[in-house]
């Protein structure tokens, strides 16, 4: 559910907060891009990919309202016990890691003010993530180069390809200057969810994240 502007600001407080090294990330480009790499093919960020594959296999999920990706499968299959983990698969555990806390959040604030699956469920959390993206102040777009394409080439789960790479960047730049100019200062009128809920959210993800990479270094 969260969008590449809030995976772009969850990169930057990492790399701002804890720094590259703590996170055992050798090529910061390479991890922001790899924070994006689970939507490239889905169909949705990124238009006119070679392919199209399912989201269900990217997340690591089933198809249900509000799905919860398996992050720990993603670990335990790609970077569990592994020396030569690239900064790609890192950034995309990151990124699974985001979508399942903000979703498992999400499921269980719904379900809290009786707000059962559905049309007003969707539009309403849609909103409310749209309005939260354009509050965060985000700068961070990721650059091809070759150490990006050989990274994205071996991505073990699927190759990305070289003009995927390329048209991902370009739409993660667009995101980025889109949220710029139209940043939001202060809360939203939200309609479903709340501040609150935001904040508590992106804490829960970005300590999740954190332990989870510095217990490799």
């Amino acid at each position: 559910m969260p969008s590449w502007n809030i995976h772009t600001a969850h990169v930057e407080r990492l790399l701002r907060e804890e720094g590259a090294a703590a996170l055992g990330v050798r090529d910061e480009n390479a991890f922001l891009l790899g924070n994006l790499a689970p939507d490239v093919y889905v169909g949705y960020m990124v238009p006119n990919t070679t392919v199209r594959i399912d989201y269900k296999l990217t997340h690591y999920t089933i198809r249900e309202h509000i799905p919860l990706p398996r992050y720990d499968d993603f670990w335990d299959f790609y970077i569990a016990g592994r020396d030569d983990v690239s900064d790609v698969v890192l950034g995309a555990w990151a990124h699974l890691v985001a979508d399942h806390v903000y979703n498992a959040h999400t499921r269980a604030y719904l379900a809290s003010i009786g707000v059962e699956p559905g049309e007003r469920a969707r539009i309403g959390k849609q909103g409310d993530f749209a309005l939260f993206g354009r509050t965060l102040d985000i700068s961070l777009v990721p650059h091809v180069d070759e150490a990006l394409l050989a990274q994205c080439a071996a991505f073990p789960p699927y190759s990305i390809l070289e003009r995927d790479v390329r048209g991902a960047v370009e739409s993660a730049r667009r995101i980025v200057e889109k949220n710029q100019v139209e940043h939001l200062g202060g809360a939203p009128d939200y309609q479903l969810l709340t501040a609150e809920f935001f904040d508590v959210a992106r804490e829960e993800a970005n300590a999740t994240i954190v332990g989870g990479l510095s217990s490799r270094v």
